[in-house]
């Protein structure tokens, strides 16, 4: 038995010649039925869920903030009605790691009118009460609501935890009371106070206080920040609009040049992205050249440390150092990688240029990633919305709030009310009940988990789901412009809408059986990432030897699964055969061309990949230089940003999303022509009765003729 006979027993038979087969079959039969009816009550189920979790949820439990109490404050018609702002009796303990495990700050919290405006403590307050009564009256608006015992000794009170030991000047942040630190000449201060009177009469210097408070400085630095931010998007929002407008244009004559020009234009983008990184790599190196001797320019990045004005980091050499070797990288990179390849990309250009009239024939196949968007947009606001409302779901759930160590009782549940007379504080003195989430114990709130995973997985299925249908659709529209002997007066008329009519129609169950896979294994990727999450602090390297090694297992088997299923999808389009069926049969015959797809189709892939970071690499020089000023023609049109970077990321990821929906369209379609390619190499041999449907060019290049 010879080689070749070998090989093909080993990845089945190659296609045979049918002479009935002129492209996507219309006489076909529903696939994957049981799959199909399980996707069905999966999302009856899904609806089910967000019904019940609409009639539980309260999203006001989200928009307003919450007290100790699980009251909302500045909610009309409660009691907090006139009190918009929560006010914590110690922001230092919201640092404790109980913060990020229960979501709940672990002190105590109330509803206030408005922040304090001066420093102030119990004691001194206190001691003044006789003199200056208007000071105590002003102290105890912030004290537990409903307090005002001037009986009670300090002790008792702090025992009690019915006033807070201290006031700091604080300013409101999302209706959240943080301390209002002002920086003079690189120095700190809280108000004009350098120590202060706290529990038990203890003297407490204000920087031991802000050793604590960095957390509440860098919100408030973030608050700062992000206030920049919004206001450089008000100025430069219809300018990003016209920059994502030009990639749109650009895209789209990508795709109409490359029909005519396709040697040209692929040559012309490998030189200009050369081009583009070249200038980038001159950019870099003369701003590095140009920091020499400047002062301050030699500090290291980690000497520096993390500073919310980003623009710091330009005035350092270190930074365009980066930037020079990661571009010279990327550059030597892809020369080398088009001195190896250069035989192959004549035939990659072959395939592109048909491809291009393969989109130029079906024009409607570029609107498609619009109602994939669309639909995906739905599912995500479906799965946020009922997230949402899933979380707010319940009554209010209160903890013990005390020293693990020390208290036996600490994250038990508690009752507010009754809390003050329990044995709890007898043996934990300095324990508080405090609320700490939505829930409770009837038999919904303990399957509350169970609907939260059911609405991820479900999610991830959808969305799934509506890629494989976007796939699916174009294979078929593009298997039946390949097809067409004739072509175009062969090609079927509307050829995307009824590729989408049959994949509905007749292939809804493989659709979701490819996609129930692909979910399957993201989930679990999910639930890795939280295990990881969990484990950071923990000690056993073996655990998280094998779960790093479950991570990389899974991830692999995700781009594997994504990879198999897209081939799948096109044999499905074109045979209608289940997905079993269809992903097996497309293996195989990738088997049986291995070198032509690692070589071919692989080489087409990355020349998109260079067209698009063409587009998104100009767009981003464009938009650099225009918002840094540096076009004279329009330079007073530019609008003054506190960071310029801002719209000019915003630019470029929005360019990147314009210009990968053109070309996921065109990788789909140079999939699909090119496993059609390779059919037709095995079904038909160049005769009368057998000739070859693919085109002149890949005929010519191939060294292959029709009789």
């Amino acid at each position: 038995m010879s080689t070749e006979e070998n090989f093909y027993g080993k990845y089945d038979e190659p296609k045979k010649f049918d002479p009935s087969f002129k492209g996507p079959i219309a006489n076909r039969s529903c696939t994957d039925i049981i799959c199909c009816l399980v996707f069905f009550v999966a999302i009856v189920g899904y609806f089910i869920v967000g019904i019940v979790a609409w009639t539980h949820g309260d999203p006001r439990k989200v928009i307003y903030p919450t007290n100790s109490r699980g009251e909302f404050c500045g909610q009309v018609g409660s009691r907090n009605e006139h009190k918009p702002f929560l006010f914590y009796f110690n922001i230092l303990k919201c640092a404790s790691p109980l913060v990020l495990l229960e979501f709940q700050c672990p002190t105590t919290q109330t509803c206030v009118s408005k922040c304090p405006e001066k420093f102030d403590s119990f004691i001194t307050s206190y001691g003044l009460l006789k003199v200056k009564p208007e000071r105590w009256k002003y102290y105890i608006q912030f004290c537990k609501p409903g307090f005002n015992d001037s009986t009670k000794t300090p002790v008792q009170v702090f025992q009690d935890g019915d006033c807070p030991a201290f006031l700091t000047p604080s300013k409101p942040f999302t209706q959240r009371c943080f301390p209002d630190l002002i920086t003079d000449k690189g120095v700190i201060k809280i108000g004009n106070q350098t120590n202060f009177r706290a529990k038990d009469g203890e003297f407490v210097n204000a920087t031991q206080l802000l050793e604590g408070a960095k957390g509440a400085n860098l919100v408030l630095e973030a608050r700062e920040v992000a206030m920049k931010i919004f206001e450089d998007y008000t100025k430069s929002w219809y300018w990003i609009l016209i920059g994502m407008s030009i990639a749109l244009v650009v895209s789209l004559l990508f795709v109409i040049l490359l029909r005519f020009t396709a040697t040209v234009m692929v040559w012309l983008i490998i030189l200009l992205v050369i081009a583009v990184l070249g200038y980038g790599i001159y950019h870099c190196f003369m701003e590095y050249t140009n920091l020499k001797g400047v002062p301050g320019s030699d500090v290291t990045i980690t000497d520096l440390g993390f500073q919310t004005d980003l623009r710091v980091y330009l005035h350092l050499r270190q930074t365009w150092l980066a930037f020079l070797i990661i571009l010279i990288i990327i550059e030597i990179i892809i020369i080398l990688m088009l001195i190896f390849l250069r035989k192959r990309i004549i035939i990659a250009i072959a395939l592109l240029k048909e491809a291009s009239k393969a989109i130029g024939c079906i024009m409607s196949s570029l609107v498609y990633p619009i109602i994939t968007f669309i639909l995906l947009l739905l599912c995500v606001a479906f799965w946020a919305i009922t997230a949402l409302f899933l979380s707010t779901s319940g009554e209010a759930v209160y903890k013990v709030f005390a020293n693990e160590t020390t208290c036996n009782y600490s994250m038990n549940t508690c009752n507010p009310d009754t809390f003050n007379v329990s044995n709890i504080t007898k043996q934990c003195p300095e324990a508080q009940c405090l609320f700490a989430f939505y829930g409770g114990e009837s038999y919904y709130h303990r399957y509350l988990i169970l609907f939260q995973f059911y609405n991820v997985f479900l999610f991830f299925w959808l969305s799934n789901f509506v890629i494989a249908l976007g796939q699916v659709t174009l294979a078929g529209a593009f298997a039946s412009y390949y097809w067409a002997f004739n072509k175009p007066a062969d090609v079927p008329a509307f050829p995307v809408f009824a590729s989408m009519g049959r994949a509905l129609r007749y292939h809804t169950g493989s659709l979701a059986f490819g996609s129930l896979l692909l979910a399957t294994v993201q989930v679990i990727r999910v639930i890795l990432e939280y295990i990881d999450q969990k484990m950071k602090g923990a000690q056993n390297k073996i655990a998280q030897f094998i779960l790093s090694c479950l991570k990389c297992c899974f991830w692999c088997l995700e781009k594997f699964l994504k990879f198999l299923n897209r081939n799948a999808y096109i044999m499905i389009a074109v045979y209608g055969n289940n997905f079993c069926t269809s992903a097996k049969n497309a293996f195989f015959l990738l088997m049986r061309n291995i070198i032509r797809v690692i070589v071919l189709d692989k080489v087409t892939d990355f020349l998109l990949f260079l067209g698009k970071l063409l587009i998104v690499g100009a767009v981003g020089v464009l938009g650099f230089f225009f918002f840094t000023n540096r076009i004279t023609i329009i330079e007073d049109k530019a609008p003054t940003l506190n960071y310029y970077w801002v719209p000019l990321l915003t630019l470029i990821v929005g360019s990147y999303f314009v210009a990968h929906g053109f070309f996921s369209v065109f990788a789909m379609c140079v999939d699909t022509l090119f496993l059609c390619f390779l059919e037709d190499l095995e079904r038909n041999d160049g005769s009368n009765e057998r000739p070859y449907f693919m085109s002149k060019a890949l005929l010519k290049i191939l060294g292959k003729k029709n009789e």
